[in-house]
Parts: C-alpha cells; structure tokens; sequence
C-alpha cells in the first residue's frame, strides 16, 4: 500500500504585511469621523534623527522632533521635541514637551513641559509651565490668561469660498 502525500490547503488569511482592501461604508450611510487617539487616524509628523527640516508646517496634529527643525512658522496641535531634537523657530501649538533643545519663540496655548533634558532659548507663551529639575528656560516667560489663550492664534483652517449674489 502506497501512502500518497496529502493536498495541504492554502491558508484563508493573506500573508504577513499584506492586509485585504478595507470595505468601505453601505451607500447612504454616513462614516463616522475619527476619533482623535485612534492610530493611523493623526497626522503626525516626525523628523527622525539625523534630518533635517526647513520650512513651513501647518494642519500637523502632532509633531514629533528628533532631528533638526528650523521654521519661521510651526502650526500644531502637539509639539515633541526628543533629546536629540533642535528646533528653532516661531511655533504656535496647544500642547508642548521638550527635552532636547528649542531656540526661538514658542506659544503652548496649553502646557508647556521642559523635561531634565531640555532647553528654550527664547520667548515662551504658556497657560500651564512645567519644568522638571535640570530643565532650563533663558529669555523671556509670559503666562497666558485663559483669554489670552482662548485669542492666540490657532492652525489656519481655510474658509469655505462663497460667490456674492449676483445683482439684476
């Protein structure tokens, strides 16, 4: 009796980093807008180590410094700046951490955190200042009231363009 070799089925689920098309909403059914903590959903921007960024960013929720950043205008929800960051600058932002170096003027509409590791060089607008031990500030502090806050500018958000009424 001969023992033939049995037929192995091919898996159903696709391989490893091959993921199936996603299946979008039935039609007439709204989607539901994102939620802002969930992942892939944020538009993070990250300068890795050893880059090197000039320019301009806007409508970034979250950037995240590990490099070099030199910019004339920063507009963010988050602000990152790791301990091997430079960031220099002007950046409005609602929330920032430092623990590598920024140099310029910065405006944290909410908190602002100096880790041990970190340094401002410059102006900083802030409601809420935290500074761990070993962290540094040199230049000028100002604490924002809530309206001060509340009236700083914000991420240019484009306005809807409507045509004037045409006259008879």
């Amino acid at each position: 009796m001969s023992m033939a070799p049995k037929p192995t089925a091919t898996p159903a689920t696709p391989s490893v980093g091959i993921r199936p098309a996603p299946v979008g909403p039935a039609v007439g059914v709204p989607s539901r807008p994102p939620l802002r903590g969930e992942a892939g959903e944020r538009r993070t921007l990250v300068v890795g180590r050893g880059i090197s960024l000039q320019g301009t960013v806007t409508d970034a929720e979250r950037l995240v410094v590990e490099g070099t950043v030199e910019s004339q205008m920063i507009q963010a929800s988050e602000l990152f700046v790791a301990q091997s960051g430079i960031c220099k600058g002007e950046l409005q932002v609602e929330d920032a951490e430092i623990a590598g170096l920024f140099d310029g003027t910065i405006t944290a509409r909410n908190s602002l955190v100096i880790r041990a590791s970190g340094k401002v060089n410059g102006t900083a607008r802030c409601r809420k200042l935290s500074v761990e031990e070993g962290g540094q500030v040199s230049g000028q502090m100002e604490m924002l009231t809530e309206a001060q806050a509340a009236a700083a500018p914000r991420a240019a958000v484009p306005a809807p363009v409507i045509p004037a009424p045409a006259e008879a």
